[in-house]
């Protein structure tokens, strides 16, 4: 820097001639007062004398220094003292403000601002005064700095005034600086001094660098205030204390005074009492949200979960276990933060434990310890360990004064409540038992009702050979009785009636008018009904029951023989088809309105199903509901069928060669349609427990009979008809391998045929289907009814019906819009079992 550099040997009279003349340029400069002292006129000169200025000029690249005649006078020296080098003026400059001289010319330097100085002089006598300079930069020719060309004077008794006004300030219990318009301190308190550190080393520093109070944009704030000539002020955080400070920040003539106030005591207790307000309204919200939570609450489990997201957290408690009277004396509802291993050995806790003790007699306890628990429960000490915790409130449970189960609220660490804390614990328990003791009586309600729905459905599906099916169901979460259901029920020559319904609304009536209908369903089908009139049955019966019962229903008729599915529709959703190469379409039927709305007939669709094609029907609350519409809910139904998985594909094993012997084949079957229905619950019920509706879906693979299970022949219209069939029959049965059946065969057929020839039409036609049975039938172009009617002895005849019946498993009468068919079951060696042990999945 070149204001530390120094000019050797001293000044030459050339030199001094260029000294005087800078000097009075200075002083043109710098206007009247510090030139010539005779071209002043006399006010002014009289000023001047009053206050003493001296001006200097500074040659930044020679580093030499030009006075005026007052400089000496200013700084109480010789005018022969000063030789012009920056080595003598640096040795008049006080020591210790030497680096704030050198510091603030850098700065002017680099920033081309105004330079503003104060420090002491140290004159050769040893007095030290006081002195203020300011200058400003000039440039040369080529833009940068050349010299810098200022004024200075004594401020000894400014000084002296400040030191005076600092005996009466030295001992205030603020801290307090006087600081200048550059930002400099000039003056420290005592108690600033404590605060901020010696005031050796603040005085002269510029207030917004000191560590203690580096504050960012301080110095803007300053010069804001000064502007606008009204007070600032701001808390600081001392880095070295960690005490706060409030800095009030006064703007006055040439600078500003800066009081410093410990605030650490009110912003604590500020703090605290922001805290107490947080916590009490935190506290406020939490019971409220519990309230709220526990009138919402339906369930036990719900009750729990609200208790434990809620008060756990309102007294920083890590532990909950909520316990009820129950049949078998107290029993454990639920628990959290507790191992499974300790929640198991509640019930062998001693008799006068703590929560037993509760219980019994209605009184609360609060353990603030393990020592205390040891203290007063001798032997609990290790088996509360076990648990985990170190402090505890058993709470009795109590509803219209009757102890209903018991609350145990524990902390990890030993905690000690306050009394308001255990006044309002006792206070929630209340709140508790009353809900809990709802919550219970609603979970047996609820228990109850789903046992009478799950008793409405069917608890197994059976094993076909035309059809494997699997099912599921699931209640709405508000625990109502709903008027979902499904069936599959087998029918004559190895068809299936595939059914699925949902009565609207919920209720007991609702669930009851399911089970009329299904029944209704079972009795329709047995009689061999198509799809079509049975819906105008249950139409009949829902209309029956009154204006407010409506029900949908969906029909579906399927014949192995001819791989045909023949379905009927009332307001129900339609069924999808996965193709056996994995092609997934809806079913386009017709749009009837539901039973009990409806004006029979109902349209019938037909079509064929490829061998293990699949099959699902779905009721609405499947695919609908509050935050999805069906429409969309069928989409991403069929969505999830369209998705390649080993669930939805047939299996392997061609049609012709599937032998359903030992049932294997088809249990791994109904298996893996097991998991296709799981998946697809999965995928449109994401969250049970809170569904609106109840809902159901049925998924079936349909099985074509393959060809050399099936023969048939046609018949002449002749008594010789039954000689004919007698030797069709036993061709047939022997190339089956069914030669124990040969006889009893030919006489169903004989009795059969000859009821057709002696009372019906042709055309004649007999068929023999080999399933899961032996089923002979006998085909005719007439509708009228057999009937089995009591023979008499004396009757010649009669008695036909009567050897069909004693001679087959099952026998019956189906019809056609062409005619009817006379058909007989008769069991096969070794054949499988008919159902599964397993449930419908729910």
């Amino acid at each position: 820097m070149a204001i530390l550099t120094t000019r050797p040997g001293p000044l030459t009279a050339v030199e001094k001639s260029r000294l005087e003349v800078a000097a009075r340029s200075v002083a043109d400069r710098l206007g009247p007062g510090t030139g010539d002292q005779h071209a002043a006129p006399p006010p002014l000169w009289e000023a001047r004398e009053t206050v003493r200025v001296g001006a200097w000029d500074w040659n930044i690249h020679t580093g030499d220094i030009v006075w005026d005649d007052e400089m000496p006078l200013v700084l109480g020296i010789s005018p022969d003292f000063f030789d012009g080098r920056i080595e003598t003026w640096r040795r008049l400059i006080h020591p210790q403000d030497l680096p704030t001289v050198v510091t603030q010319a850098e700065q002017a330097l680099r920033q081309g601002g105004e330079y503003m100085v104060r420090h002491r002089v140290r004159r050769p006598d040893g007095s030290v005064g006081w002195v203020e300079a300011r200058g400003r930069i000039i440039e040369g020719d080529d833009g940068r700095p050349a010299r810098m060309v200022g004024r200075l004077w004594e401020t000894t008794e400014a000084r002296a005034a400040w030191d005076s006004v600092g005996r009466a300030l030295q001992h205030m219990s603020d801290g307090f600086l006087a600081v200048d318009s550059s930002g400099r301190i000039m003056y420290v308190n005592e108690r600033a001094q404590e605060l901020l550190g010696p005031s050796g080393d603040l005085s002269g520093r510029a207030l917004w660098e000191l560590p203690a109070v580096g504050v960012p944009g301080l110095e803007a704030r300053c010069r804001r205030a000064a502007v606008d000539n009204i007070a600032t002020g701001l808390d600081v955080r001392s880095p070295t204390s960690r005490r706060w400070y409030h800095l009030r920040i006064i703007p006055v003539p040439d600078g500003w005074t800066v009081y410093l106030s410990d605030v650490t005591e009110k912003r604590e207790k500020r703090a605290r009492h922001a805290a107490e307000e947080r916590a009490a309204a935190e506290r406020t919200a939490r019971i409220g949200g519990l309230t709220r939570a526990l009138a919402e609450a339906l369930t036990v489990q719900d009750v729990v979960s609200a208790v434990a997201e809620r008060v756990l957290p309102l007294f920083g408690a890590t532990g909950l276990i909520v316990q009820a009277f129950g049949p078998g004396g107290v029993q454990t509802v639920e628990s959290v933060g507790y191992p499974r291993s300790y929640v198991d050995r509640l019930r062998d806790q001693p008799e006068n434990s703590p929560l037993n003790q509760a219980l019994r007699d209605g009184v609360p306890k609060f353990i603030d310890s393990p020592q205390e628990l040891q203290a007063h429960f001798p032997g609990l000490g290790a088996f509360a360990a076990l648990g985990g915790k170190r402090a505890w409130a058993f709470l009795p449970l109590l509803v219209s004064g009757r102890v209903v189960g018991g609350c145990v609220i524990s902390f990890n660490r030993p905690r000690r409540l306050k009394d308001a804390e255990r006044g309002l614990l006792i206070a929630l328990s209340g709140l508790l038992a009353q809900t809990l003791e709802r919550a219970r009586l609603y979970d047996a309600e609820h228990h109850r009702a789903q046992e009478l729905q799950r008793g409405l459905l069917p608890r197994a599906l059976p094993l076909l050979p035309a059809v494997t099916a699997a099912a599921c169901y699931h209640p709405a979460s508000e625990g109502a009785l709903g008027g979902d259901w499904y069936d599959v029920i087998p029918l004559s020559g190895d068809r299936v009636a595939l059914v699925i319904g949902d009565v609207m609304a919920h209720g007991l009536s609702e669930a009851a008018t399911m089970g009329r209908l299904r029944t209704a369903v079972h009795a329709f089908a047995g009689l061999e009904v198509p799809p079509d009139e049975v819906l105008s049955h249950l139409n009949d019966l829902v209309s029956d029951l009154g204006e407010d019962f409506y029900a949908t229903c969906l029909y579906a008729l399927y014949d192995p023989a001819t791989g045909t599915c023949v379905t009927s529709c009332a307001g129900h959703p339609p069924p999808a088809v996965v193709d056996p190469d994995g092609t997934v379409r809806l079913l386009d039927l017709a749009a009837d309105p539901p039973l009990g709305a409806a004006i029979p007939p109902f349209e019938t669709t037909e079509l064929v199903l490829p061998e293990g094609s699949l099959l699902v029907l779905y009721t609405d609350g499947f695919v609908e509901s509050a935050h999805r519409d069906i429409d969309a809910g069928i989409a991403e139904l069929t969505a999830a069928l369209a998705i390649p998985s080993d669930t939805t594909r047939p299996a392997s094993e061609p049609a012709g060669q599937r032998t359903w012997s030992d049932g294997q084949e088809q249990t791994n079957e109904v298996e893996r349609l097991d998991q296709l229905c799981a998946s697809l619950t999965s995928a449109m019920l994401p969250e049970l427990e809170h569904t609106d509706d109840d809902a159901a879906v049925l998924v079936a693979r349909v099985h074509a009979l393959p060809a050399e299970t099936m023969a048939t022949w046609t018949l002449p219209e002749d008594p010789v008809a039954a000689g004919q069939a007698r030797a069709h029959i036993r061709s047939q049965l022997a190339e089956w391998q069914l030669d124990d059946l040969v006889m009893t065969t030919e006489l169903l057929a004989s009795e059969m045929v000859g009821n057709v020839v002696r009372h019906a039409k042709g055309p004649l036609r007999l068929r023999l289907v080999r399933s899961r049975a032996l089923i002979c039938e006998v085909y005719d172009g007439s509708l009228t009814t057999p009937r089995i009617r009591r023979a008499r002895d004396t009757d010649e005849g009669g008695r036909g019906l009567q050897l069909i019946a004693a001679l087959s498993q099952r026998w019956g009468v189906r019809y056609m819009f062409d005619g009817k068919c006379i058909w007989t079951e008769q069991p096969l060696p070794d054949a499988p079992p008919t159902h599964t042990a397993g449930l419908a999945k729910g």
